[in-house]
């Protein structure tokens, strides 16, 4: 065992918590002093003010910085949150920077790490998606020291990019630490705090493209009207906070509400169990291709954001404007259960990573990286 140290992860969204929780808990319980900088989507009241969630993490410190305004465009966001990181780390000085995935504010942090010469550790870098948010995936594994990641061909891809194959870690993907586990609600405990449907329900979670800003309305017209035409009811999580987020609240607002129950956000406890019991998933997010999957509940994957990001039995892709095909999934999927798909872990990526940050080597070694050459 190291000494301890001091562990910071940087959290914007509601998503990127789900996944830090787990590795955060564990690095505390292995004795190490953890805390959250909190930013981004979190801080904003449309989003359900989820730094709340953050906050309940027992024995770890958070730090809350509010680095936009609704409607900033990225990269103001981008601007306001190095200058906001740098001054914070100028004075905490952390020994590791935690950063996850491909968000603005992933990116400015891991660049204020690079730049201070402080140790950064990438989560679920070496993936693919259909977005410019991939850009930011592979700048943040670029700029990190270090990298767990969620699966061989994820390790297979951070190498191409030159990065030394002892600095890779495969440990799955955080989020399934939880989902593997029981929930520790219970359905008619979610369905009562959220005034969900009685009956069966679809969960819904459709997120603006950014590269697709000008047709983000038009596609949720096309998803949701498919939606609606199924006489089903199903509950909507709010989209992100990226450019085409207001045409897509425009078509959410005027949805029957009688079937359609509309949320900010929900606590990763209910989510995970709602998901567990949801008849199917639909839309954008990497819950449809990762989480889902693992749950074994069916899955609509829409459009182009979760591109070549994952395969599984219960997955299938449609564009959004194919009510035909979208139709077909929900008569045809609604209510099934898959076997368990592992490709992106088994639940136990957390005791992983905190035996890694433990290990005193793990600390070894200077921060002025090198390229790697692959045969």
């Amino acid at each position: 065992m190291t000494k301890a140290r001091s562990i910071l992860f940087v959290t914007g969204t509601r998503a990127d918590f789900g996944k830090l929780e787990p590795l955060a808990i564990a690095a505390r319980d292995a004795g190490h002093a953890v805390g959250f900088w909190v930013t981004g989507m979190h801080m904003l009241d449309r989003y359900g003010l989820t730094k709340m969630e953050v906050a309940r993490t027992e024995g770890v410190s958070v730090h809350e910085y509010l680095n936009q305004r609704p409607g900033d465009p990225q990269d103001q966001v981008l601007a306001k949150t190095v200058l906001g990181f740098s001054d914070f780390v100028a004075d905490a000085r952390p020994d590791l920077v935690v950063i996850h995935g491909d968000r603005i504010e992933a990116l400015a942090c891991a660049l204020v790490a690079a730049t201070n010469y402080i140790r950064s550790a990438h989560i679920e870098g070496g993936e693919v998606s259909g977005t410019i948010d991939e850009i930011f995936r592979h700048c943040n594994s670029k700029l990190a020291s270090h990298h767990f990641v969620s699966s061989e061909d994820a390790r297979a891809r951070v190498m191409k990019m030159g990065e030394p194959e002892d600095a890779i870690h495969v440990i799955g993907s955080p989020e399934l630490d939880f989902h593997s586990a029981e929930s520790g609600v219970t359905m008619d405990a979610v369905r009562a705090h959220y005034d969900l449907p009685a009956g069966d329900f679809g969960i819904v979670v459709f997120h603006p493209v950014t590269s697709e800003a000008a047709t983000m309305g038009q596609q949720a017209r096309d998803l949701f009207g498919a939606l609606e035409a199924s006489g089903r009811d199903f509950v909507v999580i709010a989209p992100n906070n990226d450019p085409g987020s207001d045409d897509i609240f425009a078509v959410l607002n005027d949805l029957p509400k009688d079937r359609f129950r509309i949320l900010p956000s929900m606590r990763f406890a209910h989510f995970s169990e709602a998901m567990k019991n949801a008849a199917v998933m639909v839309g954008n997010s990497s819950a449809g291709v990762r989480e889902a999957p693992f749950l074994g509940t069916p899955s609509l994957d829409v459009g182009t954001r979760q591109t070549n990001r994952a395969a599984a039995p219960s997955l299938t892709t449609v564009a959004a404007s194919d009510a035909v095909a979208i139709a077909a999934f929900l008569d045809a999927e609604w209510g099934k259960r898959y076997p368990r798909h592992e490709a992106f872990g088994k639940g136990t990526a957390a005791a992983r990573f905190a035996d890694i940050v433990s290990d005193p080597a793990f600390w070894e070694g200077g921060l002025q990286k090198r390229f790697h050459d692959t045969d």
